[in-house]
């Protein structure tokens, strides 16, 4: 009853190139990186079964079968191929790519060939500022390549990304940070940073969520067990500078971030991590978000990366879940049907076409 032909996943990674065994492809199925303990399986979790459930039929096999039946039917039908089919039968038509993760992931243009959807990048702020330190010799240099990076990489990205700057920057204080400041972490950051060094100077990279909102593109950040008030603080002190904020959070903390977009104009809260890793229990998770948040600050997205099988997982979900919950409340008669497909459209596609300023996509 509630539609959602067009998805626009708005925060997603690339997927592997490589053919996948066992345990390459339960690594991605797990909540983070790792392997599952001896004598278990991530295939045993609300993802696992989602996959069994939702991504057989589309290589040709009954649902819910064997694991190892479906890792040996894919790597006949090849990566390839099996990606195509399953991102294609995702609904997903548009992807936003974060290409901060390392690894032999496809970017941008792959994932929106293999998908026959268009896509658009999304730049991981600390591996941009990683590749400037690689070349910079000094403070100075140092300093104004930040600035000249970021500048310069607003202007083909669709907006930024953050995956320390709350944990580690902001949970000291929402504050940009002074000029001897920053001059200081800069040169404490270069002085005892390894080749390749990762940033975690919290000064820093506080430093270059400021720089990133003075580039006027949206600015997602990964959220989750810091303080909210120090993510409130920095949200009321970037009000009204022109550059949206949207929250990339994890359930038990979907209901902080859905306060959080009613109290701001500029913030926004992605629904991919809270709800693709639920599976059965999404409806309920997201019936919660819909009781907080405004409907026009809600965005869908998958979260995935690395498997073509997380897209399509995601994107199942949250159309069982929009479409149980919304028709639950038409049902009951406290929605108009019309209403309901309306906010289904905003959540599902409309509301990120208008926040990173994508052109809509033409009927039929």
């Amino acid at each position: 009853m509630i539609e959602t032909p067009s998805l626009v996943d708005q925060h997603c990674h690339g997927v592997l190139r490589a053919e996948l065994g066992l345990g390459t492809f339960e690594a991605h199925l797990g909540p983070a990186a790792g392997l599952p303990a001896p004598g278990t399986t991530f295939f045993d979790t609300q993802t696992g079964f989602a996959v069994r459930r939702w991504c057989p039929p589309l290589l040709g096999l009954e649902p819910y079968c064997p694991p190892a039946r479906y890792l040996a039917r894919r790597r006949e039908l090849g990566a390839p191929e099996s990606g195509r089919r399953l991102l294609r039968a995702s609904g997903i038509t548009a992807y936003l790519v974060d290409t901060g993760p390392s690894g032999d992931l496809t970017g941008p243009a792959e994932l929106a060939a293999a998908g026959a959807a268009e896509a658009h990048e999304v730049v991981r702020l600390e591996r941009l500022a990683e590749r400037v330190a690689d070349s910079s010799g000094t403070v100075e240099g140092l300093l104004a390549g930040l600035a000249a990076a970021v500048h310069g990489a607003a202007a083909t990205a669709v907006a930024f990304s953050s995956v320390t700057g709350v944990r580690r920057g902001l949970a000291y204080t929402a504050e940009p940070p002074g000029p001897g400041e920053v001059r200081g972490a800069a040169g404490r950051w270069l002085s005892g940073r390894p080749a390749g060094g990762r940033l975690d100077d919290p000064v820093l990279l506080r430093h270059l969520l400021w720089i990133a909102v003075t580039a006027g593109r949206p600015l997602q950040l990964h959220t989750g067990g810091e303080d909210p008030a120090a993510l409130a603080g920095f949200a009321a002190r970037t009000a009204g500078l022109g550059a949206d904020l949207v929250l990339l959070h994890g359930s038990p903390d979907h209901r902080q971030a859905a306060r959080l977009t009613g109290r701001f104009p500029h913030l926004y809260a992605d629904l991919g991590p809270a709800l693709a890793r639920t599976g059965a229990r999404a409806a309920a998770v997201l019936a919660e978000v819909l009781e907080l948040a405004p409907f026009g600050k809600l965005l869908f997205s998958s979260g995935a990366r690395g498997l073509p099988e997380l897209h399509l997982v995601a994107a199942s979900v949250f159309r069982g879940a929009l479409g149980r919950v919304l028709g639950e409340w038409v049902g009951e008669g406290a929605w108009s049907l019309p209403d309901a497909q309306r906010v289904a459209r905003m959540i599902a596609s409309g509301n990120a076409r208008r926040v990173y300023r994508l052109k809509d996509r033409p009927a039929g």
